[in-house]
């Protein structure tokens, strides 16, 4: 039996999402010069990219994009960043990730950045499940949805033709 999937958001909606998740980041950074754009591997760095871009075009905040790589099936491994801590060090710092379900990878993203001094720290996802394990939230979020534990939310980026599917 095949499963059938369900389209949440089409492209011009995830599109339309991002500009807002991106306005809501320049209105709580609006005096800051720069602004670290720490994207999970691989669809929340794809989403950091995307955020970068459109914050550029709407503002004078320089987007610095950082690369975190988390082990999901071992999130107690080392988080890798592309960026070092001084380079993030003071600076106010978005983590993002394109969905929250349980909010593991979520929390172990945030403590490895909360070892680093930081100006103002803040989470971002395009998709929030609900179905929180540990107590995080996302400051900035596209949708929330309210599914059953047994669904599964995939958020596919291809060429220009992105979309949120619910399986």
């Amino acid at each position: 039996m095949a499963l059938s999937q369900n389209c949440i958001l089409n492209n011009e909606e995830i599109n339309h999402k991002i500009r807002r998740i991106t306005y809501q980041i320049y209105e709580s950074n609006v005096d800051e010069k720069e602004v670290v754009l720490a994207g999970i591997q691989s669809n929340g760095y794809f989403l950091a990219q995307k955020i970068k871009n459109k914050l550029e075009e709407i503002s004078k905040i320089k987007g610095t994009l950082c690369s975190v790589k988390i082990n999901k099936k071992n999130p107690y491994s080392v988080v890798e960043t592309s960026l070092s801590p001084e380079q993030y060090a003071e600076k106010s710092l978005v983590l993002i990730d394109d969905v929250l379900h349980s909010g593991t990878t979520l929390i172990y993203g945030v403590k490895h950045f909360l070892e680093t001094p930081l100006k103002q720290f803040k989470t971002a996802v395009l998709v929030n499940r609900n179905h929180k394990k540990y107590p995080v939230k996302a400051d900035f979020k596209g949708i929330s949805l309210s599914t059953s534990l047994n669904e599964h939310v995939d958020v596919i980026f291809k060429d220009n033709n992105a979309k949120v599917v619910l399986i």
